[in-house]
């Protein structure tokens, strides 16, 4: 039968008119007459009133079941609440199942359970579509998602522990310079590319493939910084172009009042950062009398001393999110940077309709997002953002348990307490020894019989026993006698998801032997921090100059050779035609070309924007996805 049967006649009996006709036929009279004076079929009577007289005959109350019953439902209401309650809570694990997964957990559970259900689900070993279409329906809570990829730093990083921090930096900051809505700024960076991703277009029906314009297979990409308040205003955005000599004739099609500045690379360093706080600090009128609160992400190019003792001057109180925190925590990656996108994406192909056969340059992004910002970064937008990330107003408490679901996936027990672990399962260990001795000599005495556990308490002490490292050698003669005294009683499989099918859990952290600084949320303008940031940068210089000295002119004999040798390469490439770019790739971590890279070693591309970084810059994911690709990470 069709999956969304629909009736399309009128014809049956239905249940009141058959129990007015089988109460007739009790008070004597014929079937073909009754039958005859209710227009019914006088088989369909004279079942229905054998049906009843069974259930009579059986001392039921109930009525003969009327129609054509094809129910798929395998479960009852009470398991049907509880796997709903599972597949939801593996959603917000960000473990979801899909549609195949959850027809075949659906077999395993019926087997697992004994529970009756159609001979097709062992031949496919999975439950069947229409059981899974009629379980969606009776259950509107659930819907079908399409789940949007979030990297295993974020899920782990955004924690209670890391968010509260957060919030009381910022509740000390507010009061401490009784900064109101008009005083709190975000800013953060975003890459817009020359090859847009195109808006879907109106083509025949059954052909395959649709294509679009765009400018190449791999535009050049340009870093934009944007900064929002609380309030609902912005600054003009701050262009950081992939030139190393900026002129200001790049941004002249842009928003007005927007400036930039260039840099091999096109991404935010720290130079870059110092002349957007410039910017920043000219059109925010901001002081030492009347101070302001940037907050923004622990970006390495955001945390430098030049950029903090700027900011100390001029009055910008700076406050880092926590590492991995800004897809739930960065008002303008909430709010703000997924619209933009898409505002970006379709002025392009605006901009490739209107010039067609023309390739698009860096040079034109500024005219993209002129079109694009002013609907994206609307002041509904911005006080949107803020107020979802708890920000302004402030709110500590927005986030509930549901938003921290996804780190209990990496929880571990801390290793200092694993001494006190152990020494509490030693004591348990002894505990329960005497504890069965005690079961064993009151199983003899049959006065004590009723007060004794199930069978089951034993087996689960029993278990814990052996866990724990003891192999007592009375443990089985034990058991053994309890049950000759009292013999366990079947139990019933307690209807149970997780079992089947347990939540996924990370293992023991490995140590990889790394001494990479781990950054956390702090208020980089206070002096403690200012000065620990100063000691810092002063270590990682003396540590560069003593390498200097050691190798310093080693490395300059090795580049000089390196040089001259890609030279001869790319001149001998060219004069063959082949494509030399490559040669022009660099580390997006730390800015190394690719023709300077060492022998035999390993680069790795992000997924997203298809620029390339050494193995050793990134974390070591088989799916590497940059930290500027991340930081675009919205919701």
């Amino acid at each position: 039968m069709p999956r969304q049967w629909v009736r399309k006649t009128n014809r049956g009996v239905s249940a009141h008119v058959l129990k007015v006709a089988s109460d007739e036929v009790r008070q004597g009279k014929t079937v073909r007459s009754v039958a005859k004076d209710h227009s019914i079929c006088h088989v369909t009577l004279s079942r229905y009133c054998k049906k009843l007289q069974n259930l009579r005959e059986q001392g039921s109350r109930k009525l003969p079941s009327v129609g054509y019953h094809s129910s798929q439902k395998v479960f009852d209401a009470q398991q049907e609440e509880v796997l709903t309650g599972y597949l939801i809570e593996a959603a917000d694990f960000y473990y979801g199942l899909t549609p195949r997964e959850v027809r075949k957990f659906a077999y395993q559970l019926a087997v697992e359970y004994n529970i009756k259900h159609p001979q097709s689900w062992d031949e496919n070993n999975m439950a069947g579509p229409d059981w899974f279409s009629g379980f969606m329906k009776r259950h509107p809570n659930l819907s079908m998602r399409s789940a949007q990829a979030t990297s295993l730093a974020r899920a782990t990083s955004f924690n209670r522990t890391n968010v509260e921090a957060f919030f009381m930096k910022l509740s000390d900051v507010i009061e401490r310079y009784s900064f109101a809505g008009c005083d709190i700024w975000n800013m953060d960076e975003t890459g817009v590319t020359t090859v847009q991703t195109p808006d879907r277009v109106v083509a025949r029906r059954g052909v395959k493939q649709v294509g679009s314009m765009t400018s190449a297979e791999r535009g050049a990409l340009v870093s934009v910084a944007c900064a929002v308040q609380a309030l609902g205003n912005s600054i003009p955005p701050f262009f950081v172009f992939p030139r190393k000599k900026y002129k200001d004739f790049f941004v002249h099609l842009g928003p007005p009042g927007s400036v930039g500045s260039g840099n091999g690379s096109g991404w935010m360093q720290e130079n870059d950062f110092l002349l957007f706080l410039e910017h920043f600090a000219k059109h925010t009128k901001v002081s030492p009398e009347k101070k302001v609160l940037l907050l923004l992400d622990n970006h390495s190019s955001h945390i430098s001393v030049k950029a903090v003792n700027y900011c100390k001057a001029n009055g910008i109180v700076l406050l880092s999110l926590p590492p991995h925190c800004s897809h739930k925590l960065q008002p303008l990656d909430r709010s703000v940077y997924g619209p933009l996108k898409k505002s970006v994406n379709s002025a392009g192909d605006a901009w490739m309709r209107m010039n067609p056969a023309k390739t698009m340059t860096i040079y034109d992004v500024p005219s993209l997002m002129r079109t694009a910002l002013p609907t994206a970064a609307s002041p509904s937008n911005i006080q949107a953002g803020f107020r979802c990330t708890g920000i302004w107003p402030l709110n500590p408490d927005i986030f509930q348990d549901h938003d921290f679901a996804p780190c209990q996936v990496t929880d571990r027990p801390d290793p200092a307490s694993m001494a006190s672990v152990v020494s509490r399962q030693d004591s348990f260990t002894t505990t329960a020894s005497s504890t069965l001795l005690q079961m064993s000599s009151a199983a003899t005495d049959t006065s004590t019989l009723p007060q004794m556990s199930s069978a089951a308490t034993e087996a689960s002490t029993l278990s814990q026993v052996s866990s724990a490292g003891t192999a007592a050698s009375n443990l089985p003669q034990t058991s053994s006698a309890a049950s000759s005294s009292a013999p366990a009683e079947p139990l019933t499989k307690v209807f149970s998801p997780s079992t089947v099918r347990p939540f996924p859990k990370a293992g023991p952290r490995k140590t990889t032997g790394t001494t990479r600084r781990r950054r956390k949320s702090d208020i980089y303008t206070d002096t403690p921090v200012k000065q620990a940031l100063e000691e810092e940068e002063k270590e990682r210089s003396n540590k560069k100059n003593v390498k200097t000295a050691i190798f310093g002119k080693r490395k300059r004999k090795q580049n000089n050779a390196e040089r001259k040798t890609a030279k001869k390469r790319s001149k001998k490439n060219k004069d063959k035609g082949e494509d030399t770019s490559d040669e022009d790739d660099f580390c997006i971590v730390c800015m190394e070309l690719f023709g300077n890279s060492k022998p035999k070693e390993k680069w790795i591309r992000c997924v997203n924007c298809k620029f390339w970084a050494h193995e050793n810059c990134t974390p070591g994911n088989p799916t590497y996805i940059c930290h500027h690709c991340d930081s675009d990470h919205s919701d």
